[in-house]
């Protein structure tokens, strides 16, 4: 049987009392009662439980997402996870919340995480496009022990926060092959949508979607990366345009989380049926699009799993204990009207 905080007292030499103080660390113990509690902890083995020292100390974890606040159907779908989850894990002494930011302003994420009380929030799971101020202030969290997870776009040289989403090389290199199996070999250009490229997770799609296509399918063009910055007008004045200057576009891989805005721009130009469209996310407007055909393939990663992982991992970072790795991996998803 694993060793008791009653056999860790005999052991240390000292009472009961005194283990709990350490164990917990409460004040009004010397340090020389410290220094022999924790040598007993690693003679004889003894296994701290952090959720018994939490319920102990009547301790909540208070977790927060910091979201966008810019979107669309999919970021529905991760704010409605919160909200699920929210409700479930009060009983399980988590305090879960959203909030919703302005991202495209870097110095003004920067001036929110900054704000941010280490005596009100454990941990802090920030979705943001990379950039110098951001991953400066998320640095700054982490040196006052505030948990950060990258949630679905990360921060480059940035690997003190853990990460929670798909290998989104991965993810664009499988959208690179879809398209190019779905082509069947007719040569022409590929539109390619994002809502902004200054996100890693969008620059590492286009990139692995640009080295599949040039490794295996020459016959096709890869076109500039159109940013729609989350502005249906914008769109709908941009990707006509695209279309009628390039009249031999074959396919459209829209790379962002949200699709809605740049295929319905799209669609008032030409007919989606006759064209190769790979998107990313399941929402109600990507599976209806599969469902009626303006749409092959659809490569998605669960929301419910990337918000349950992002909890997970910010409580044993809380624990100080390693998040079971194999757990919190996010797997691609390749959804077609068949499998649906």
């Amino acid at each position: 049987m694993r060793p008791t905080a009653k056999d860790l007292a005999e052991a240390a030499g000292v009472s009961l009392a005194t283990v709990d103080r350490v164990l917990n660390d409460r004040p009004n113990v010397s340090k020389k009662a410290v220094r022999s509690v924790n040598e007993a902890i690693e003679r004889i083995g003894f296994i701290r439980n952090p959720a018994a020292v939490s319920l102990a100390r009547n301790k909540s974890y208070r977790f927060r997402f910091v979201l966008p606040r810019s979107g669309d159907l999919y970021l529905r779908e991760l704010s409605q996870r919160v909200k699920e989850l929210k409700a479930v894990l009060k009983a399980d002494l988590t305090e879960v919340d959203y909030v919703q930011i302005s991202v495209d302003d870097a110095h003004g994420v920067a001036k929110y995480l900054q704000g941010i009380d280490e005596e009100e929030i454990d941990g802090v799971a920030l979705m943001a496009p990379e950039s110098p101020q951001v991953r400066d202030a998320v640095a700054r969290l982490l040196e006052r022990n505030i948990k950060v997870v990258q949630f679905l776009s990360g921060q480059e040289k940035l690997p003190e926060a853990d990460f929670v989403g798909v290998d989104n090389f991965a993810a664009g290199a499988t959208a690179g092959k879809l398209i190019g199996r779905f082509t069947c070999g007719k040569p022409g250009k590929v539109m390619v949508v994002a809502e902004t490229m200054q996100s890693m997770d969008s620059i590492q799609r286009r990139h692995g979607f640009d080295t599949k296509i040039n490794e295996q399918f020459p016959y096709l063009q890869c076109l500039p990366s159109i940013e729609t910055h989350a502005d249906e007008a914008r769109a709908g004045q941009i990707i006509p345009r695209v279309l009628d200057n390039n009249r031999d576009i074959v396919a459209i891989y829209v790379l962002s989380s949200e699709a809605r805005v740049p295929l319905v721009a799209a669609a008032a130009k030409v007919d989606l049926v006759n064209l190769v469209v790979v998107a990313h996310e399941r929402t109600p407007f990507t599976q209806a699009a599969l469902c009626d055909n303006r749409i092959d393939a659809v490569i998605a990663q669960d929301p419910g799993h990337a918000v349950r992982s992002a909890i997970r991992i910010m409580r044993a970072r809380s624990d100080a204990r390693e998040p079971l790795a194999a757990q919190e991996r996010i797997r691609i998803e390749v959804l077609l009207k068949e499998n649906l």
